[in-house]
């Protein structure tokens, strides 16, 4: 196994070597390939490009939506497809979304019909259609509803899960195509995020938009994810950044959001939080997936290895995995669970001079850089995007 260059970035694991058994691609492979530090997983099995995927039953299973129009249920030890769900769109599947109940898969398509299929038998329970080609669908925490996106009017739609009866139409959301949408934890706001670079929560209760964000994101967001509490968004876009905002406290108003850069060299197309928020991850059209460490915040891990684009991600409950999908029809699995430990990452840190300081507001520690004084940033990143003060939230430094 070739041993990392010091050509090399540090906070990258490159793939040691090309993958030797390609296979029947119609067929589903289980591979183990080694990295120079990173252990990785590859699932094969769908025939085009993945469009999503998703950790779910306590980690043990993998669900994913492809453009050969089928969605999987996969076992993650094996490998093997538990259950597959077809001849039910007639157009690539943009994304799908679990209920918490496990009991259902809500399907989005290009076909303008988002589907529900009962996951015990994998047959279609209801399809709605749509006035335009979806784009995104994220099923409410209460199980009770989904959100989808459109890029006909630019618009959302509210579903009852049970029924497939839509519920809310909300026209003219946006002033451009809606790219993605998400439920917040409280099943309560609906963010969206759209090709006019802005972001919106359309309130569940109220039954109307309560705040509209100008993102100050110079190209298309892409998509959206929330922490576990609910209190920040973090938005990706074409740009090549990630910003992070306060969404209770509305103090972006006069800060803006926090910007994450220079962890991708290409158009960024999803982010996911760790349970815990500690971690944030990235996909992009670089073909990398960018790991985050939220303390600083600050880049972690780069993780290569996919042909295409990376246009998926997502993390375990315990932080040990993360999934990710591509354009080159393959879902990978990275066993981060040593990532603190690899030399190269350890050196970096030591190099920018990274050390921990307890937050004086959550009591959690964090990590600061050797450019930042601990007598001033005395608060973690995301006390200080709710901080009352201005003073608590100097800019923090662009990545």
């Amino acid at each position: 196994m070739p041993t990392a260059r010091s050509s090399v970035d540090p906070l990258s694991v490159e793939e040691a070597t090309e993958d030797t058994n390609e296979g029947d691609k119609g067929t589903p492979l289980w591979e183990h390939q080694e990295l120079s530090q990173i252990p990785i997983k590859v699932l094969r099995g769908h025939t085009d490009a993945v469009s999503s995927c998703s950790f779910c039953f306590e980690d043990s299973r993998i669900v994913t939506s492809s453009h050969d129009r089928t969605a999987k249920l996969w076992d993650a030890e094996s490998g093997v497809p538990l259950l597959v769900f077809d001849r039910g769109h007639s157009a690539p599947i943009t994304g799908c979304a679990l209920t918490p109940d496990h009991n259902r898969l809500i399907t989005a398509s290009w076909d303008k019909t988002m589907k529900a299929w009962d996951m015990k038998t994998g047959e279609v329970l209801w399809s709605a259609a749509h006035d335009g080609l979806l784009t995104s669908c994220s099923v409410s925490p209460d199980g009770n509803y989904v959100a989808s996106s459109t890029d006909m009017e630019n618009a959302i739609y509210i579903t009852c899960v049970d029924s497939g009866e839509k519920i809310f139409k909300i026209k003219g959301h946006h002033k451009s195509t809606v790219t993605g949408c998400r439920f917040d934890p409280g099943s309560q706001r609906v963010a969206s995020v759209s090709a006019d670079k802005s972001i919106k929560l359309w309130d569940f209760v109220a039954r109307r938009t309560t705040l509209s964000i100008n993102s100050g994101h110079s190209n298309v967001i892409s998509s959206c994810c929330f922490t576990g509490n609910g209190r920040h968004l973090c938005t990706a876009s074409w740009d090549k950044t990630l910003r992070l905002w306060d969404i209770p406290t509305g103090r972006f108003r006069s800060r803006g959001g926090v910007t994450l850069s220079k962890g991708h060299e290409g158009n960024i197309s999803s982010c996911v939080f760790s349970e815990d928020s500690s971690l944030l991850v990235s996909g992009a059209c670089d073909r990398n997936v960018t790991v985050w460490d939220m303390e600083g915040p600050c880049k972690k891990l780069v993780l290569k290895g996919h042909t295409d684009w990376v246009t998926d991600v997502s993390i375990s409950a315990d932080k040990k995995w993360i999934a990710s999908s591509s354009k080159d029809s393959t879902l990978r699995l990275w066993n981060i669970e040593n990532s603190d430990h690899i030399p190269a990452v350890i050196e970096t840190r030591k190099a920018a001079g990274f050390h921990i300081v307890k937050c004086e507001a959550c009591e959690k520690p964090f990590s600061l850089t050797r450019a930042e004084n601990s007598d001033f940033i005395s608060k973690c990143v995301f006390c200080r995007l709710t901080s009352p003060s201005r003073n608590d939230l100097p800019a923090p430094p662009v990545l």
